[in-house]
């Protein structure tokens, strides 16, 4: 198969020869190996040879190819915006697409045409293009092996080749993309070509309130899988109605040869509760195990059990090991339309996190998710609204350890498809009720599920963000409710919408509104609770009146709290000349236009995790429902 330019004007071609999506559980040879790092993991992170080209037509057409004589590129470091590294325009905006005012598009097989729109993007003058080159050798421990590469996040349109051999293409920005390098794969000078083009199909429904970016923007890892490999883990913790006992069922998947999968699970102090063996390759699933004097999962309490399981091969060889933490926990709507978890009733106390650095921007450190979740936790924060796409892997285990509730949203807003200029205009809407839209926003969906699906602190799936809502949407919600039965559904959008109310969101959600307006909602002997999932806009001198908010969690056990927008400002750092300073800029301080400006700053904290005075405020009220 070839490579195909075309493929980034169609919305139904969003992965070709991708790897399914599966459990985010880390694997290692041996448990040595959990202190030193795994053998099968490489990274290719750090410097990259690199071209920058303004259009698809100035693209080195033929850079992907063992002989081609790279000199002339440039260097690059990934994980990297390409926009920060001295190329092509930053520019911030929140509703609208990024191209308005400049150039007509509307989404493919909309306004009653049912067809493409040739060279939408592929021939398209705003549509830049970055060329990446990286050489590697496999180490001894990859030799023999499957080898995978695994992009954790490449922002918008992604094509591989591997030896001059085109691996496949991916979209979704912020989910993992894996692909199967082994037909081509060679000992040693592997030569790694990606083109990233900043914009395809997928940017009508990634038009996210956020600086706009492109490139290789998270880990680049080679994957080695043994011959006999869990490439998914499915932990299904259940407690009973007592809370005190529960049961645990897993289902593995083992590719390669069949296997014997020894499994242990341990209570937190090391104490071995339960042990089992099988053995077989494809589906491979443990007896339910039993558990009394169950530890529940909570943010007072998160927690967690130690779940390990050995693979060998016919020999009794030692493969891997699979670790992995998890919690029992129950979410529940009752009939008294109130959500509880372990049998008391949530409140949240949230907030709507973007991934933000001053100086790298979405680029983020582990060191800055630590400190994200100390500030939660010395500010009584007690759940994270993933706006508006999935983080990186870490986020969601360190959410487990500190007991942080999450919103696991999808990758989907199509926010500039149905508002413009502020008035409600859905008539090119997008997914909306499009079968052409369709399987990419149910593959989104199923990839949020896949990789986090093994993580107690989500207790809610959200579609999306203010994408409007249609039949789409509605099978989204679908999906979620036929695969997982533990936890909720949230969607805003559905208000646009009220016939779909029965098919799309378990809770009423709206986006700041006022507080006698979430009173009279829940008089009126409403069918859901109620959630705030932004409120508190938190911009300029703002943030009063929480004492508001807080009477209704006082006053109507129907209403759940919600997340404040937002948790930091997105600004980056420059070097002022005058000053001979660094200084934060934000929207509109980059010479680009349109842009909506200082709206980028609306944060609990400024863009160098320095607290702004309104966090004494919610740390005061977030503190009276803990």
């Amino acid at each position: 198969m070839q490579a195909n330019l075309q493929w980034l004007d169609d919305p139904e071609v969003f992965r070709v020869n991708q790897l399914p999506a599966h459990s985010d559980h880390p694997y290692y040879h041996d448990t040595a190996e959990f202190k030193t790092g795994s053998r099968f993991i490489k990274s290719l992170n750090g410097a990259w040879r690199f071209n920058f080209a303004k259009t698809p037509a100035e693209r080195p057409v033929d850079f992907y190819q063992p002989d081609f004589d790279a000199t002339d590129f440039d260097t690059i470091q990934v994980p990297g915006h390409i926009e920060l590294a001295g190329y092509g325009q930053i520019q911030y905006i929140n509703t609208l697409y990024p191209w308005e005012g400049k150039i007509y598009r509307r989404p493919p097989y909309t306004l009653n045409q049912d067809q493409l729109t040739p060279g939408l993007f592929s021939d398209a003058a705003d549509n830049t293009v970055g060329s990446y080159l990286k050489t590697f050798d496999l180490d001894d421990a990859f030799k023999g092996q499957r080898i995978i590469i695994q992009f954790q996040g490449v922002e918008e349109a992604l094509y591989v080749w591997l030896n001059g051999h085109f691996i496949g293409y991916a979209e979704d920005s912020f989910t993992p993309s894996e692909f199967d390098l082994t037909p081509y794969i060679q000992d040693q000078g592997n030569v790694l070509a990606v083109r990233v083009y900043k914009r395809s199909t997928a940017a009508f429904i990634e038009d996210q309130d956020m600086f706009r970016f492109s490139g290789i923007f998270r880990d680049v890892n080679i994957l080695a899988e043994p011959a006999s490999h869990i490439t998914d883990l499915d932990i299904r913790p259940v407690p009973n109605a007592n809370l005190k006992s529960g049961e645990l069922n897993i289902t593995t998947k083992v590719t390669g040869e069949p296997a014997t999968l020894a499994l242990t699970v341990k209570d937190h102090d090391g104490r071995v509760l339960t042990s089992q063996t099988q053995t077989g390759s494809g589906s491979v699933t443990f007896d339910t195990m039993l558990f009394d004097q169950l530890h529940l999962w909570s943010p007072q309490t998160p927690y967690l059990y130690q779940l390990t399981i050995e693979v060998y091969d016919a020999d009794h060889q030692l493969l891997e090991v699979v670790p992995y933490q998890f919690g029992f926990r129950t979410v529940e709507l009752r009939d008294d339309k109130v959500i509880y978890v372990n049998n008391k009733r949530l409140v949240i106390n949230g907030v709507n996190r973007h991934e933000w650095n001053a100086h790298t921007g979405r680029v983020i450190s582990m060191a800055d998710m630590r400190a994200d979740i100390q500030t939660m936790l010395a500010n009584n924060i007690n759940a994270d609204r993933t706006c508006h796409y999935p983080d990186q892997l870490p986020w969601y285990q360190l959410c487990d350890e500190a007991g942080i509730y999450l919103m696991a949203e999808n990758n989907l807003e199509s926010h500039g498809s149905w508002q413009k200029m502020g008035a409600i205009e859905p008539s090119y809407n997008v997914p909306g009720d499009n079968p052409h839209w369709l399987a990419a926003v149910i593959d989104r969906a199923r990839s949020n599920y896949e990789w986090f699906k093994n993580h107690p602190s989500i207790i809610f799936w959200s579609l999306g963000n203010e994408s409007y809502a249609g039949e789409d949407i509605a099978a989204m919600q679908a999906f979620y409710k036929e695969h997982d039965d533990s936890r909720l559904v949230h969607y805003e959008g559905v208000v646009h919408t009220p016939e779909l109310k029965d098919r799309i969101s378990d809770v009423e959600s709206r986006m700041y509104e006022k507080p006698e307006n979430i009173a009279a909602y829940l008089e009126d002997n409403p069918t859901k609770p109620f959630l705030d999932c932004e409120y508190m806009h938190d911009m300029g001198n703002s943030l009063g009146g929480m004492q508001s908010y807080n009477d209704l969690i006082d006053k109507y056990p129907m209403y759940q709290g919600g997340f404040i927008w937002d948790f930091i400002d997105q600004a980056l750092f420059v070097h002022d000349p005058i000053t001979d300073q660094d200084v934060l800029r934000y929207g509109g301080d980059f010479d680009e236009r349109h842009s909506d400006y200082e709206f980028s700053g609306d944060g609990l904290m400024f863009a160098d995790r320095t607290p702004k005075p309104a966090m004494q405020e919610v740390k005061y009220y977030y503190g009276l429902h803990k």
